[in-house]
Formats: structure tokens, sequence, C-alpha cells
């Protein structure tokens, strides 16, 4: 077996869209959340807070090139390119070598195309679409941008499996490699900020209503919690065999030891804390590790009363009531395809430099939510080898990622 390192990791995020930044919001407990004004205009919705990012198309890209890309590609593709110059791979041979592919996935495609199928279908005529329409829509829009953009021609697998998008992204890149069918991998997933998304969560009155103080929402695993909040960004890895990496003198960020993913088969929205415990058990079986060697973990923790119960209690379960835990969602807000990515990012860069960040807006913790180091009020200075970063999504899909330090 090989042995899976990351050389390469950049995310673009409703709290920054560069390590620095990202690291002063999360230290200053600066939330992206913001009240989304343009929603007024959609009878029946009821949330109006959002985590935006701030994004526009990259100067360098041509209009030839992002004529394909909705902005969920776009999304992807800058972040990748941002990944490849951290990873020193930018315009590397080896991208064009076959022994690179790319592992990503979204929720799906953008709305604008899906907008133009919408309005065939509803005034019966094709008139409004293009070429381009159904590249932008389609599921696996951002692993063919990508490997079109920056002619990557190895093995695709996209991974679209909403909130697990991008951490499924990662583990298959992992053992793509692992396995030996690759050198490199790019890994990891975006999705963009629509009232679309944010209404799928409205129906199932999931969503946080406190739309006049968006600085107080969402509050995972907090007792006056009422709901998650919609996001939008990108996060990408690149990972390489040790070996590769180690040739050509590559910085290593991590090590990826253990990966697990299961699904529930029980129910598509209802989260089970017994199959989320198994995914972490997968994890800590393909590592080899003891629970007791996991120095931190990276909470899916949405801000909803059944996902944050049910998680906590599968935590404790596995890895016991002192592991250290906390939610970067307080602050992005739920980026769905791209939360595993994000999370992942700043969790391996805490790591690296010591501390962890608290989650935004824990006040006191919800009785019914068990009993964990959960990190509150500052930074959390602390020193480990390995933390776990978990997530969990619709269908029941569940995914847990162990990362080393190196």
């Amino acid at each position: 077996m090989k042995r899976v390192v990351v050389t390469g990791m950049a995310a673009i995020t409703p709290i920054g869209n560069d390590w620095a930044t990202v690291a002063d919001n999360l230290k200053a407990q600066n939330t992206g959340i913001r009240r989304m004004d343009d929603w007024d205009k959609y009878n029946g919705l009821n949330t109006r807070l959002g985590g935006p990012v701030d994004f526009t198309r990259p100067a360098h890209y041509s209009r030839k090139q992002v004529r394909g890309m909705g902005r969920v590609a776009m999304l992807a593709t800058y972040a990748t390119e941002l990944a490849l110059q951290d990873a020193g791979l930018l315009n590397d041979p080896v991208l064009k070598s076959g022994r690179t592919g790319v592992s990503y996935g979204s929720s799906s495609g953008s709305f604008d195309g899906l907008i133009d199928f919408t309005k065939m279908l509803l005034n019966f005529d094709k008139g409004g679409l293009n070429a381009t329409s159904y590249i932008r829509m389609m599921g696996h829009t951002c692993p063919v941008n990508i490997s079109l953009h920056f002619g990557v021609n190895g093995r695709i697998i996209p991974t679209s499996s909403a909130c697990t998008s991008s951490s499924q992204g990662i583990g298959y890149a992992y053992e793509a490699i692992k396995h030996g069918q690759q050198t490199v991998m790019i890994a990891g997933g975006s999705d963009e900020l629509s009232a679309s998304q944010a209404a799928v969560f409205d129906t199932l009155f999931a969503t946080s209503l406190r739309n006049d103080e968006p600085d107080k929402s969402p509050r995972p695993f907090d007792r006056d919690r009422d709901g998650l909040v919609i996001g939008e960004g990108g996060g990408t890895f690149i990972l390489e065999e040790r070996e590769h990496a180690l040739s050509r003198g590559a910085t290593i960020h991590a090590e990826i030891v253990g990966f697990g993913t299961n699904c529930d088969g029980l129910h598509v929205t209802q989260p089970d804390s017994t199959s989320m415990q198994v995914a972490m058990q997968l994890a800590l079986q393909d590592s080899g590790l003891d629970p007791a060697a996991i120095g931190y973990v990276s909470a899916h923790g949405t801000a909803t009363e059944l996902g944050d119960i049910a998680e906590s209690h599968a935590t404790a379960a596995v890895l016991g009531s002192k592991i250290p835990i906390s939610s970067m969602k307080s602050y992005t807000g739920h980026t769905l395809g791209a939360c595993g990515s994000i999370e992942a990012w700043a969790a391996v860069r805490m790591m690296n430099e010591g501390w962890f960040h608290p989650t935004a807006n824990l006040d006191a913790v919800d009785p019914k939510c068990a009993e964990l180091d959960y990190i509150q009020g500052a930074v959390r200075k602390l020193e480990c080898d390995y933390l776990m970063s978990n997530n969990f999504a619709f269908g029941g899909i569940n995914t847990s990622l162990i990362f080393k330090r190196v």
C-alpha cells in the first residue's frame, strides 16, 4: 500500500480566501453570516441568513475558458488553481501524464443552467438554451471543468453526495493513490449559495430564523440554536503518493492515514448515531490507530437539533467524553458540498500551528448533547498528532477522515 500525503491546499470561504485571513477571523470569532436582503422577494421563504463568499471571476480567466462554468465550477477551479500553486504543481507535466486524477463533488451543478432548462419546460420554448447550459448544470460539472482547465487526463471520480461531497472526494482520492491507481489526485468540493438551497432546509423547518441577528447564528451544539445557515465556497486538496512528493522536494502539510464511509440505509434525512459511529470506527480501523490517539475532532456540527445530538453521542461513544471538538460551520454556515474540504483544510492548518478554533455562538451546551470537550469562548492551544474530520449527509451518508501531523 502507498502512503498518501497532502502537498497542496486552498479554500474560498465566507470568512476569507486565504489562510491568514481565515485564521484571523477564527481567532476573533468573526463569522461570515449575512442577512440576504435579496431573498425578501421569495414568498414563503422564512430564513434570510446566508454565508456568501467574496468572489468574482479571476481576471486571468478568459470568457472562452469559463463558458462551461457556472459559479460552482468556477469556485472549484479557482480553489484548485490556488492548491496547485501551493503544491508547486501548477503547469507541472504530471498533470497531463495520466498519473493525475480528479475526485471532486458538489450538491448539484449551477442553478443558472438548471433555470435555462426549466424555462424550456415551462414555456415550451428551447430558445433559451445554448451549448453550455447542460455543462453548467450537470452533476459532475466541477471535476470535468477542473480536468479541462488544467489538462488532467487521469481518472475522474464525481462525488455528488450533498454534505459529504468533498469529504468523499478526498477519501476516494486517498484510496486511488493508496492502491496505486494514481500518483497525484485533485480532491475536494464546492457549492454556490442560492435561495433554492436554503429552501431545501426551510421546508424541513431546519433553517435559522434569527434574520436580524446574523452574527448570532448558527449555534452548533448550543441550547438556544434554532437551525442551520446555508453558505458557499470551495476547497481543494492536492494529494500525492509520499515517495513522489519526497522525490520532488515538496512541502508536506499532513498525511492521510484513515478514511471511513458508509450509509444508514434507514432514512433519507434523519441522522443515525449508530452508523455515524461505524464510519468513525472504519476510519480508525483503516489507520490502525487506537481512539486515544485522536487529539481533536472537526465536527460536522450543523446546528440542527437531531444532527447535533446524534453526532455528539456518536463521537463520545467512539472517542470518549474528553475529546476536544468544534464546528467551523458556526463561522461559514453550511457550505454543503464544500464543507468537508473547507473544514479539513482549516483543521490541518490549525493542527500544524498548535491551536484550534472555538465553536462560535456556543454559549451553553444543549444538555441533550453528549458530554464532550466542546471548545468554547476562545482559541484552544493544543498539540496533537492526529485529528479526525467528520461529515454527514442526506441519504444517510457518513464520512470520517484522519490526518496525521508531519
